[in-house]
């Protein structure tokens, strides 16, 4: 497809979004039964729709006491059973969950809950304990709010020990309620569900607010992109962390909306652990990035990957050595692509159509334009306009104050390329294009090469000024001993001439990388620059 090109996906109707996130739980409940198991953890066995709604509404009213509805209430809090149902509950009571990525460090914490304006922040001494986060919490205690207001910590724990009798019936009674209680208003639709947060390695993070009507529409869109090949069935294992897009919406929602379990993993990191717990819980499905994926796949002993049907990767580019191990588990590797201010799912490639090298093809519901970039010939930069795309940004700079995406287009920033059978193929970022003696270089496809040469190690292309030609490459990788005559020999192979092939190679111990497993470009380009 040429890099000028306005388009639009299948239609798409998704009844089920015109409501809030509590009430598609009881709505899922009600068509797949209040008995069926919905939700585990590591240590939780699987908890059924009816225990999830009821816990839900006990949770829901403590944590949201002292607020007002509408109003964001900061959760730090790993992957378990509590954070999804403190998520649950919160919507139940109107409010607003600002989920936080507890490993962004103080300064970008405390930046998150004043662009929230979150008073509340609700937690577990035991997670705080285990994270080494008591300095971070008491930062956040001894701060206040834009406004002046002063900081409340909300312990789980305290919250446990405080229900009492009356909470338990309280609870039991909206439960059986909430079966026959008409859905609320499709006002629902547009209010603000959650608050997500970018990286914030460049500045302050941003907060991406997500209406109920984008996380329902998204994980509805997933459900049908997947075209019958997801079924009550199946069983997710979802070890990214839900202040991630991917394992919010496609890691927890979508299995838990649409019928199926998901069982929450409380860090990816833990390589020998992970195929341990899916080899005893017997997942069908399996959510991860590249890096996290590899680990598992070398980690595995025979047999402990057998229940998986297939894996989904997404947030970085998946390696073909990965994609090898897990067929040599018999299991299919593919490959998604998403944006957070989208909710995050996009594209996925699926068991019946699917592309190596791709992302596949987008999802049902969507507008796209892949508008011309200067310097290259086969992509362009792509446009989104859906019901997934989020209600606006809030920034440092105008804490609270939502600021919408003009006319509802949001600019991915991505690079891509539309083949004749609409798989979607990533050029890159747009501002990962080094421009060397006038010619337009992509970082990624960098990466791709170095990938290829030394595929048991992460690599980085970054820049440099050059006076001469503009800008320079340079690699930064974990290669122990690299020659850059390998990565010659490669590029000539591959038919790409000698500038793309970077003039430095630095050797690191290892790649920075955020929580979510994707690469920390500014950390790196910070490393570059300290030699």
């Amino acid at each position: 497809m040429t890099s000028a090109a306005v388009g639009q996906t299948r239609s798409f109707v998704a009844l089920e979004s015109d409501r809030s996130l509590f009430d598609a739980l009881r709505a899922a409940a009600a068509t797949h039964g209040g008995s069926t198991p919905c939700l585990a953890d590591a240590e939780t066995p699987a908890i059924p729709y009816s225990k999830a709604i009821i816990g839900s509404r006990i949770l829901g009213r403590k944590v949201a006491a002292g607020t007002a509805p509408g109003e964001a209430v900061a959760v730090l809090l790993p992957n378990v059973v509590g954070l999804v149902l403190t998520i649950f509950g919160l919507n139940a009571e109107g409010r607003v969950a600002a989920l936080l990525n507890f490993t962004a460090g103080a300064r970008n914490l405390l930046s998150a809950v004043d662009t929230a304006k979150a008073r509340v922040i609700v937690t577990s001494r035991r997670f705080i304990a285990m994270a080494e986060l008591d300095d971070v919490v008491t930062a956040l205690e001894q701060s206040k709010t834009p406004d002046g207001a002063p900081r409340k910590i909300v312990y789980l724990e305290d919250v446990r020990t405080s229900i009492g009798a009356l909470d338990k019936a309280r609870g039991v009674a909206s439960g059986i309620l909430d079966r026959v209680r008409s859905p609320g208003p499709a006002a629902n639709r547009d209010k603000p569900a959650v608050i997500l947060f970018t990286s914030g390695t460049e500045g302050h993070p941003k907060g991406v607010v997500l209406t109920n009507g984008n996380l329902l529409s998204n994980a509805r869109q997933i459900f049908d992109h997947a075209d019958g090949e997801l079924t009550p069935s199946d069983h997710f294992f979802n070890p990214l962390p839900i202040f991630h897009s991917f394992g919010l919406t496609a890691g927890t929602l979508t299995p838990i909306l649409n019928g199926m379990q998901a069982t929450l993993y409380p860090t990816p990191l833990h390589y020998k652990q992970i195929p341990k717990l899916i080899a005893e819980r017997r997942p069908t499905v399996l959510l991860a990035t590249d890096t996290f994926l590899q680990g598992y796949g070398r980690s595995a002993d025979n047999g402990d990957l057998d229940s998986l049907r297939f894996a989904i990767a997404g947030a970085e580019k998946v390696k073909e050595p990965t994609r090898a191990l897990f067929k040599k588990s018999g299991v299919l590797l593919l490959e998604g692509y998403g944006a957070t201010e989208c909710a995050p799912v996009l594209a996925c490639n699926l068991p019946k159509a699917h592309a190596p090298g791709s992302v596949g093809r987008l999802l049902p519901g969507l507008e796209f334009r892949i508008t011309p970039v200067e310097g290259i010939s086969d992509g362009g930069r792509l446009y989104i306009r859906g019901p997934n795309v989020m209600a606006g940004y809030l920034k440092a700079d105008r804490p609270g104050e939502l600021q919408p995406p003009a006319d509802g287009w949001h600019d991915t920033g991505d690079i891509i390329d539309l083949d004749d059978e609409g798989f979607v193929r990533i050029k890159g970022r747009a501002k990962r294009f080094a421009k060397i003696a006038g010619e337009m270089v992509s970082l990624a496809v960098v990466e791709t090469l170095a990938a290829d040469v030394w595929p048991e190690e992460t690599h980085v292309a970054l820049t440099e000024a050059d006076p001469k030609r503009g800008e320079q490459l340079i690699l930064m990788t974990e290669r122990a001993s690299p020659e850059r005559s390998a990565l010659v020999k490669a590029a000539q192979k591959a038919g790409l001439p000698e500038l793309w092939v970077p003039k430095r190679i630095m050797t690191v111990p290892e790649i920075p990388r955020l929580g979510s497993g994707k690469v920390d470009f500014p950390a790196a380009a910070r490393m570059m620059v300290s030699g």
